[in-house]
């Protein structure tokens, strides 16, 4: 399916209950939940999303995370969603954060794994690989990641709902990062997760698909 609104942002709808948006990471698709989303369809309604610039959604010159939000808030209006549950891993754990940010009821749980709130926040050899990248490739989705995203502690401070922040031992996010996102969300818990790295426990459908059960239907 596709929203009404351009750029169109393809979304796949599966299951029952509550809506849960599944949002993946820069340069990937919905793919990437194919083994989690069978694991979750029995107690959720899954929205599995396409971002601006990937798998099947329009693309557009330039690309922001504070638009991809803007994507993601004008899909929960068109689908007229209530206050849904919202996933996202790396980037779409970024855009997670910046929808909450703007719209104070935009989820009624958010969970994000391996996200950052500043460029800093991204380890220097990290930091490095993609700056090299983004100069020979010239694909403007690397190049957002080295200079975006900008969300300060004040502004998480603004987010109300409950959410799990997540990273793993060896991501390639600062470890202190993802603890100052967590520090700076009232209602946050922090999931630091041993022996794993940016996203393989995300791609560990079992693991994951109980994570999330865990969180968003606990009482």
């Amino acid at each position: 399916m596709l929203t009404k609104k351009s750029p169109k942002i393809y979304f796949e709808k599966t299951g029952n209950g509550k809506p849960l948006i599944l949002l993946h990471g820069n340069k990937e698709d919905h793919h990437i939940f194919d083994g989690v989303i069978p694991l979750l369809e029995n107690d959720f309604t899954v929205y599995a999303v396409d971002s601006r610039c990937h798998g099947e959604s329009e693309s557009v010159k330039e690309i922001h995370y504070s638009d991809m939000a803007d994507d993601i808030l004008n899909l929960i209006e068109e689908e007229e969603l209530e206050s849904p549950y919202f996933y996202g891993f790396s980037d779409g754990g970024i855009v997670g954060l910046m929808c909450a940010v703007k719209k104070e009821n935009a989820f009624s749980k958010l969970a994000v794994s391996g996200a950052n709130i500043t460029v800093s926040g991204l380890k220097p050899q990290v930091l490095s690989g993609m700056r090299l990248s983004a100069f020979f490739s010239r694909d403007n989705r690397t190049k957002m990641m080295t200079r975006e995203p900008c969300i300060s502690p004040y502004l998480l401070g603004l987010i109300k709902c409950e959410t799990l922040v997540t990273a793993g031992e060896f991501d390639i996010v600062r470890e202190k990062e993802t603890r100052l996102i967590a520090d700076s969300i009232e209602n946050s818990r922090l999931m630091i997760i041993k022996g794993k790295n940016h996203g393989n426990y995300v791609t560990d459908s079992e693991f994951l698909a109980k994570m999330l059960k865990d969180f968003f239907t606990e009482k």
